[in-house]
């Protein structure tokens, strides 16, 4: 009896992973390198940058590396250019590029709050409207957006953040309603609390940490490995029937 492998291969894929030179990025970037898939990892700083694309090259990953600032206007669409003129197509678009300033709410300003909708939702619909017609002309693609607990509830000090995580849930929606039609699916993930730059205040202190693995069903935080089965499926021929979803991979603390 023949397996079912070859529905998660991901061999002569093209990834384009934001926020990939660290945490979760970066995590999504070498699951998907390590299934068979050209890796093109993208951000805003240099050496992290060259540093990840390099590790990823040493584990045997076909990767490298372009700077963006994608809260530019400009920036989406101009890596978008850069990556299909010098590494090829992309079959596989990943926005997992984020922040999080962690300001009380009065204390927000309008171009803080602009700089998080710019990052989070303005710079994955400018990449999906760059990418997806070459998606749509190969007949194939997925595009994979990155959620969060604050997609569906409140955590202090995180207006903005959450205000754009929950609006990654409808653009997800919307984006798989515009071109699911012409083979291309999309589906987000929403993780529970892992160890990565952007969380690093919440481990920083054991007993906040402690609290949240309690609150989750299986009793932990999260691994970066954790993520590796999600997101090899949603990005496979495996999924080829699901989009505009998003799984929260996050231990059961929204099922608590």
């Amino acid at each position: 009896m023949g397996g079912l492998a070859h529905l998660f291969d991901l061999t002569g894929r093209r990834a384009l992973v934001t926020g990939g030179n660290s945490g979760i990025g970066l995590a999504m970037a070498r699951a998907l390198g390590r299934q068979g898939a050209s890796v093109v990892l993208a951000a805003r700083r240099p050496g992290p940058l060259e540093e990840a694309a390099a590790g990823l090259v040493a584990e045997g990953i076909d990767a490298c590396g372009y700077l963006a600032d994608l809260a530019h206007p400009e920036g989406p669409g101009r890596l978008a250019r850069q990556v299909e003129d010098h590494a090829g197509p992309v079959d596989i678009l990943v926005n997992a590029a984020g922040m999080n300033l962690r300001q009380p709410f009065a204390e927000v300003t309008a171009a803080a709050f602009d700089a998080h909708m710019a990052v989070h939702l303005r710079a994955p619909f400018l990449l999906v409207q760059a990418l997806a017609p070459g998606m749509a002309a190969r007949g194939w693609g997925r595009v994979l957006n990155l959620g969060s607990l604050q997609s569906v509830r409140a955590y202090p000090d995180s207006a903005p953040y959450g205000a754009a995580k929950g609006g990654v849930v409808q653009l997800t929606r919307a984006i798989a309603q515009a071109w699911s039609a012409q083979g291309i699916t999309c589906n987000a993930i929403a993780p529970g609390f892992f160890p990565t730059p952007l969380t690093a205040p919440v481990f920083g202190d054991s007993a906040r940490a402690g609290a949240l693995a309690a609150a989750t069903a299986i009793g932990r935080n999260g691994a970066l490995e954790d993520l590796d089965g999600a997101t090899i499926f949603l990005c496979s021929d495996a999924a080829s029937y699901i989009t505009g979803q998003t799984l929260f991979v996050d231990g059961g603390l929204t099922a608590k």
